[in-house]
């Protein structure tokens, strides 16, 4: 087995004070043993082979997690892959709370690891949903029809900008909060950038 070394500009993200430091250090452990070279990717660990994403490690209020970039096509066999949220179309998660659940995981996530590396050396890549095939809010929609230097940039986004928008705009239930989210957004679309540029 090829180990990765340590990268200096990770180690910040390790040594900050977190209620999930002890469980963060164990993750890396894990991951290093395999030939993943370690970078800073969004702010966390991000581990890849040949520039390619494999996994990172994340945390949050209620849990710090593996997330795999090519989950969806993993095989689960103990169940534990979880979608973060419904827009979440391959990467998953495996969340921990403690670091005796890493521990005793521990074969488990040396497992998923490998097929993960399989994966990407296999070449397989995962089928995403075109953004034509998302529903438009009627928020957004009414707006599209209102202003055609509005529709004109949107469609002229990339599907992923798009997508990144349909969802945004989707997932509020009151149509009040929908409208105030597209009214918050038109600028940014008019002016050519995604949600997050």
């Amino acid at each position: 087995m090829i180990t990765s070394k340590l990268n200096p500009k990770v180690d910040w993200f390790f040594t900050k004070p977190t209620k999930w430091q002890e469980e963060y250090g164990k993750l890396r452990v894990i991951a290093l043993d395999y030939e993943l070279t370690e970078e800073l990717k969004w702010g966390c660990p991000c581990y890849t082979l040949n520039g390619k994403n494999i996994m990172l490690i994340h945390g949050f209020k209620d849990y710090c997690a593996y997330l795999f970039f090519k989950g969806a096509l993993l095989k689960d066999t103990k169940n534990i892959l979880i979608q973060q949220t419904p827009n979440v179309q391959v990467p998953r998660q495996i969340r921990f709370t403690n670091v005796k659940e890493i521990s005793k995981l521990e074969k488990t996530l040396r497992a998923y690891i490998e097929d993960a590396i399989k994966l990407e050396k296999s070449g397989i890549k995962a089928t995403l949903k075109k953004a034509s095939e998302y529903a438009i809010p009627e928020e957004f929609q009414n707006k599209l029809d209102e202003d055609p230097a509005l529709k004109k940039a949107f469609y002229s986004l990339s599907p992923g900008r798009q997508r990144g928008y349909l969802f945004y705009f989707s997932q509020p239930k009151l149509s009040k909060t929908k409208e105030a989210r597209v009214e918050k957004y038109m600028k940014q679309i008019l002016m050519g950038k995604g949600i997050d540029d």
